[in-house]
């Protein structure tokens, strides 16, 4: 028996490095009986059939998982949004930022293509970048992906499996290509009319990015939060979480109730607006998801 981690899925098999070789594994039957699949990022016990093939027989427990994309074990999550085409947006940021909270990974924030928007527009931006960075996210601005312009991010990825994730034509793929240029992944092309990038990536891989592993992923423009309950959601904004215990009510959703810390931190300037607004959005999407019996 050996050890190794699922660095590929393809039409059924498993490609799993061990030490320096990749196996190609299927997975034993016992697995679809029980309805376990296998992901990448999965650490998993495998059984050599001969020099490049196998079979999967044990899937060691995972820190965490994600179903979009669908990888494990997890490190940090690179939530890539775009200052211009398309046009950056809190909201949708802060939905990708929302599920890692909920999936307890560490997300960083790169906001690319600073090189397009006028100087007023950058200056917005840089606001933003303050007040991501005050409720402890990391924030890079991207320039452009040439190389000198994308090597300060190159750190993040040391010793990290890393998920890069954000709505298309934001340059997830781009950023790849820049700190390993050998990768050839290929690159979104911007629909002008649409404003959004075509899906270019089709399934999920490990690849060697920056001395670490990330998934590359493909876009997408919406993430559903109604799998959520609406008693964890304000624990998902570190700033609210760090308010609510001084809320007068337990269990308070910070909404419609008296006596909320969140609340009036709104109102000092402690929590930006926009975050707050994005909560109550979020908040009532739960809310009006019909019952699941």
């Amino acid at each position: 028996m050996h050890e190794g981690r699922i660095i590929k899925a393809l039409s059924g098999f498993y490609y799993v490095q061990s030490e320096n070789e990749v196996y190609a594994c299927k997975g034993r039957g016992v697995f679809r009986k029980r309805k376990i699949n296998p992901l990448v990022g999965d650490f998993v016990i495998f059984d050599k059939t001969n020099h490049k093939e196998g079979y999967i027989t044990e899937i060691k427990p995972r820190e965490n998982e994600l179903v979009r994309p669908p990888v494990a074990n997890v490190n940090q999550a690179v939530v890539v949004a775009s200052a211009k085409m398309p046009d950056f947006n809190p909201l949708l940021l802060d939905r990708f930022l929302v599920l890692n909270e909920a999936k307890g990974i560490k997300p960083i924030i790169f906001i690319t293509k600073m090189d397009i928007p006028t100087l007023e527009e950058r200056e917005v931006i840089e606001d933003y970048q303050q007040d991501y960075e005050k409720v402890g996210y990391p924030v890079e601005l991207i320039v452009s992906d040439e190389g000198s312009d994308i090597m300060h991010v190159e750190h993040y990825f040391e010793d990290k499996v890393s998920v890069i994730m954000g709505q298309s034509g934001v340059g997830k793929s781009s950023v790849i290509n820049a700190l390993n240029p050998l990768l050839l992944i290929e690159t979104d092309e911007i629909s002008l009319r649409l404003g959004r990038g075509k899906h270019t990536t089709r399934y999920v891989e490990l690849v060697k990015v920056a001395d670490g592993l990330v998934a590359d992923t493909p876009g997408f423009s919406s993430i559903d939060v109604d799998q959520m309950e609406v008693e964890a959601l304000a624990s998902y904004f570190p700033e609210m979480k760090a308010q609510q215990e001084s809320c007068r009510f337990r269990g308070c959703l910070h909404h419609k109730e008296p006596n909320c810390a969140v609340k009036k931190a709104v109102d000092n300037g402690g929590i930006t607006t926009y975050r707050y607004e994005n909560y109550i959005r979020f908040l009532e999407e739960i809310q009006m998801r019909k019952p699941r019996y």
